[in-house]
């Protein structure tokens, strides 16, 4: 499990939390599991819907996905088209 920093959009941010964190996760589901247990708060973002961008590659559903080492990880609010 590699260790990867985590960007989030200023719609996504809890609280004063940080705009960049640490995480360590293998892939998109690690990840959100990590993103939770620091910032429970995140559960209302993820519940209306996130996206995540893995070095500019954006995943709307597929959490299974692998996360490269020192791959660029952003959460952004998901945005649905129409």
């Amino acid at each position: 499990m590699q260790g990867m920093q985590v960007s989030f959009s200023s719609m996504i941010r809890v609280g004063d939390g940080p705009e960049t964190i640490h995480v360590r996760a293998s892939s998109i589901d690690e990840l959100m599991h990590a993103l939770l247990l620091r910032y429970p708060d995140l559960q209302g973002h993820i519940d209306r819907g996130v996206a995540v961008s893995i070095n500019g590659q954006i995943f709307r559903d597929d959490w299974t996905v692998s996360i490269p080492e020192d791959a660029e990880v952003y959460l952004i609010p998901r945005i649905e088209g129409g």
